[in-house]
């Protein structure tokens, strides 16, 4: 398949459109709970790892629904799960350079580093976890 039709085939989709609501609610949810967690750990980090794992487990159960309709099962999960670590090393590197090597706020990190992660996540997501080529 061309690029340019392997470009239309997976992003100009309704699928693409409903990851990318699902994922902007998602990114949200992750910072907003990240933000709420800095203050009681006392680490950016630690508190953005957590509420990335949190919204993963939530990003499942609403992608399963209603981006790729397929049954829950902690099979599904583990391969959702997987999907996203390629996705967690890029968000987690980008949040790292721009909170601790450009002092960035933290909210501006993690909101940049989800934003350039989705394209890559949408296709593991689709492919590996969901099955749909």
């Amino acid at each position: 398949m061309r690029l340019k039709g392997a470009i239309h085939h997976h992003f100009f989709r309704k699928e693409f459109l409903l990851f990318l609501v699902v994922g902007t609610f998602n990114t949200f949810f992750c910072s907003a709970l990240a933000k709420l967690l800095e203050p009681i750990l006392g680490n950016a980090n630690v508190a953005f790892n957590i509420g990335y794992i949190i919204a993963n487990i939530v990003a499942y159960v609403i992608n399963g629904r209603l981006v790729f309709p397929s049954p829950l099962t902690v099979i599904g999960y583990g391969k959702f799960f997987l999907s996203y670590v390629p996705n967690y090393a890029i968000q987690n590197i980008i949040v790292f350079a721009l909170y601790n090597v450009l002092e960035l706020p933290t909210l501006a990190a993690y909101i940049i580093a989800a934003i350039l992660g989705v394209p890559i996540t949408y296709l593991f997501v689709k492919i590996f976890a969901f099955g749909r080529v």
